[in-house]
């Protein structure tokens, strides 16, 4: 497959192989047990390659909505073998009188968030050098304002407290509500995620991801696999401040063309849910799939939700609509990506270890010195003339 993307860890520039699979007059849950047995089958095969021991286990994946994944886990890729949830937090630090804590208060008061990161026995093992440490973490790799947090010891009289800044004014009862919400008690740590809401969830699922390793609580030997699903089909675009696509403008959202009519504002249309679905291992995205959309109204009403006239949809999309016109049968697909697939059974953390010609990033293959120049002799026989930048 040849994709305008760039190069990452996990994604190679320009190209990869993936096992596409569409299918006519299927649902969402067909597809699902389609591919299933297929995935599980292929972990299941190499799960003891090179005398690993893995383990893949039994039955079938978890189902996360996209929203549950945000909140619990900071990232629509979670990684399951990580045991520690995201808590929202917000509420506890809206009144300062029970806080005495005014950054929150500001955050929360304007409309923004507080997310708590559990560190489990964090107090207990760790000198305060570790907490310290995520606080410029979050500041250096991040460019975040910092990372609070709290350690948690219980006194003499059994009473779990604080005496770290973010916790160590709070009301007593206002303290055991805390607790009691978030699930910790002595001898755990916590960090906080404030901000807005994007920026917020992000910090946390960061923290997330770096508490469990630092613990070293994330399970080893493992595949942990999941779907993520309901995906939004909107999204408010801060900059052009309008309501736009957020994924795949083609997917069939839920409720077909009834619930975009009644999608009469702009918080109804972010309510709108799209048939679109991941496949995660290990907090590693495998496979992206939808529930194709077939009809040509709905195709309509969907951009001109995202502010898209038909004339745009004509002009950009013609041959596709057309198509609907004449007939498609209902189809939906996925296709998982077999070079991410090899990496994780390989066990290597870049995509470039295992593809047989790697490229660099700036997606030249350094082996075949390809791309190479192309003369003008070539460049007229397809009347293409270049304008290059002058030398310095």
């Amino acid at each position: 497959c040849f994709r305008d993307e760039d190069a990452r860890a996990d994604r190679s520039p320009g190209e990869f192989y993936q096992l596409d699979i569409e299918m006519a007059f299927v649902s969402q849950e067909d597809v699902f047990q389609a591919i299933e047995p297929v995935m599980a089958g292929v972990f299941n095969e190499f799960a003891d390659w090179d005398g690993k021991g893995r383990e893949m286990p039994q039955g079938p994946f978890p189902r996360i909505p996209y929203r549950e994944a945000m909140e619990k886990y900071g990232s629509d890729k979670p990684d399951l073998r990580n045991p520690i949830e995201l808590k929202d937090v917000s509420e506890f630090f809206k009144d300062e009188s029970k806080t005495g804590f005014s950054i929150f208060a500001k955050i929360t008061g304007g409309g923004g968030k507080v997310i708590a990161i559990p560190a489990p026995k964090a107090s207990a093992t760790q000198s305060r050098k570790f907490f310290d440490d995520f606080d410029k973490w979050a500041k250096k790799e991040m460019q975040a304002p910092g990372l609070g947090y709290a350690r948690l010891k219980a006194g003499d009289d059994g009473v779990v407290v604080s005496q770290d800044p973010v916790l160590k004014n709070f009301d007593p009862e206002h303290m055991k509500a805390f607790l009691e919400a978030t699930g910790l008690g002595d001898g755990d740590g916590v960090f906080f995620s404030a901000g807005k809401k994007d920026a917020a969830y992000k910090l946390a699922g960061a923290a997330r991801l770096k508490i469990g390793e630092e613990l070293d609580i994330v399970e080893q030997g493992v595949f942990r696999f999941c779907w993520i699903v309901d995906f939004p089909m909107y999204e408010w675009d801060e900059d052009n401040k309008k309501v736009d696509f957020s994924h795949n403008p083609f997917s069939m959202p839920q409720g077909g063309l009834e619930v975009l009519e009644g999608a009469d504002t702009d918080e109804k249309k972010l309510d709108i849910l799209a048939f679109q679905y991941d496949i995660v291992c290990n907090g590693i995205e495998l496979s992206s799939g939808a529930i194709r959309n077939h009809r040509p109204d709905v195709m309509l009403k969907a951009f001109e939700l995202a502010g898209y006239g038909p004339e745009v949809v004509e002009e950009e999309f013609g041959g596709m609509l057309n198509a609907f016109r004449y007939g498609a049968p209902p189809h939906g697909g996925i296709a998982p990506g077999v070079d991410r697939i090899v990496m994780i059974l390989a066990e290597v953390e870049n995509l470039r270890d295992v593809t047989l010609f790697p490229m660099n990033q700036q997606a030249q293959d350094l082996m075949m010195g390809a791309p190479s120049v192309v003369d003008d002799k070539q460049l007229k026989e397809l009347s293409i003339r270049l304008q290059l930048p002058p030398k310095k």
